[in-house]
């Protein structure tokens, strides 16, 4: 019995002795790198909005209540602070373009408590990327990685400065890549490479380190409940950093692809009426007029499959594959046309912030009283409204309860501008095409709703 003990005491040293053994080592990539890490402080000068907020005490008599008014005291400094890292050895610095957003002074703080005074090269809020500037040579800098080739799964590092404690180190795994977390402006530009590394307030602009010492991504943003670390943090991936910095080092700016198309995704019954056996691509439902995607052929109803040789297969993915293009660039796009696939050559213009116009339904003419094939009351857009907002098409003004197109999701005041792959412009179009459509396949069909192109899927049932 002592020997069965004893042997199995043997066995479970062996495998906790294999398990360590196939951990990551990390003190040596730590000590190597670290140097090249920098915390950043930054001030804005009489910040009025660090006022504090003073109730008057019961009992102040009037003629002292004034020295509470907050008014009437001086505005504040504001500071904040974040991390950042050499790029290169004669002081250029990487870092979040939020750390140092409307800064009046930056501080470099190195690793031996060396402070500088930093100058900003450029910044790319897009991107949330901002170059900074030191004047000092032979610093310690780090190399940026290939991030096309990381993995889920892989081990990678942080250091920063998190609340404020200098050079602290985080680790974790990759979880995710090509994430797309919109901005406040709609803008999804980065395919953000998510992690389960403990990152918080400070370290903003840090680097994420591989297991070689390289850097994967700039640490940007974390999902949280509580405002610290809940094991959902997001990188920018260094690939697209490497294509920012140039471009802020060239001209201080950075330009991005543009092709000028509202998109959405294709769901399993819009994929099934477009001829597509699985749902893929980015499915364009508005065109701006005279924008590249217009002047390169480029139409409403086709799917994107890939663009530039990379595969499209969510409508997420065409701003990743089309932001990091430089304007004038044509680069060759496969789409599905009517069931068909095509490849097109397309023009790579600059992102322009224009939009649509948005328009409402009028009230003569009718169409469709009881609904019809589709169960949709149908009206034709007046004249006023054609001439204001360069539409044509049908306005719905009732929609049958159960019918193909509440099942549809479609809404009272949608504009139908396409039934199937054709066109609607008038009652006479949509009345033509309905009678035609067949029974139990799905159809495409695209409204105008609120200013918006949308694509939905509709189907007639026997």
């Amino acid at each position: 019995m002592k020997l069965v003990h004893w042997l199995g005491a043997v066995l479970l040293l062996v495998t906790v002795s294999v398990q360590s053994r196939s951990l990551p080592e990390f003190t040596q990539l730590i000590e190597e790198h670290s140097p090249a890490v920098v915390k950043i402080n930054t001030i804005i000068h009489g910040n009025a909005g660090a006022r504090p907020n003073i109730q008057v005490p019961d009992g102040v008599p009037e003629i002292f209540r004034h020295f509470f008014d907050p008014r009437q005291m001086p505005e504040r400094d504001a500071r904040s602070m974040g991390s950042g890292f050499f790029i290169s050895d004669d002081g250029y610095i990487l870092t979040n373009n939020h750390v140092i957003d409307k800064a009046d002074e930056i501080l470099v703080r190195l690793i031996d408590r060396r402070e500088y005074e930093a100058t900003v090269v450029g910044t790319d809020p897009q991107s949330d990327l901002a170059l900074l500037k030191i004047d000092a040579k032979g610093m310690p800098f780090l190399k940026l990685a290939d991030s096309d080739k990381t993995k889920v799964g892989e081990w990678v590092l942080a250091i920063g400065s998190p609340f404020g404690l200098d050079y602290s180190v985080s680790a974790g795994i990759i979880s995710a890549i090509g994430r797309s977390i919109p901005s406040d402006g709609n803008q999804n530009y980065v395919p953000f490479i998510q992690t389960d590394v403990a990152i918080n307030p400070g370290n903003s602009g840090g680097p994420l380190f591989n297991l070689d010492g390289e850097v994967v991504g700039i640490n940007s943003q974390i999902y949280t409940r509580s405002g610290g670390s809940i094991g959902l943090s997001f990188a920018i991936p260094a690939n697209l950093a490497r294509d920012v910095v140039a471009q802020l080092k060239e001209t201080g700016r950075v330009e991005r692809g543009w092709l000028g198309v509202v998109i959405q995704d294709v769901d399993k019954n819009l994929a099934l009426s477009f001829g597509l056996k699985k749902p893929q691509g980015a499915l364009i439902a508005q065109l701006e007029p005279g924008g590249p995607a217009d002047k390169s052929g480029l139409q409403v109803s086709d799917i994107i499959l890939t663009f530039n040789g990379r595969a499209i297969n969510t409508s997420s993915d065409l701003p990743h594959a089309v932001g990091p293009i430089r304007p004038g660039s044509e680069v060759s796009v496969k789409i599905i046309r009517k069931g068909k696939r095509q490849t097109l050559d397309v023009t790579v213009g600059k992102r322009s912030s224009e939009g649509v116009a948005a328009v409402t339904g009028g009230r003569n003419n009718q169409a469709g009283q009881g609904g019809g094939r589709l169960g949709l009351v149908v009206e034709n857009l007046t004249d006023a409204q054609r001439h204001s907002s360069g539409i044509a098409g049908v306005v719905i003004v009732n929609i049958a309860p159960d019918s193909a197109a509440a099942n549809a999701g479609l809404r009272v005041g949608d504009i139908v501008v396409q039934l199937g792959f054709d066109e609607i412009a008038s009652l006479t179009d949509f009345v033509r095409v309905q009678k035609s459509l067949p029974v139990n396949k799905p159809q495409p069909i695209r409204v105008i709703r609120q200013g918006n192109s949308v694509f939905r899927s509709i189907i007639i049932k026997e």
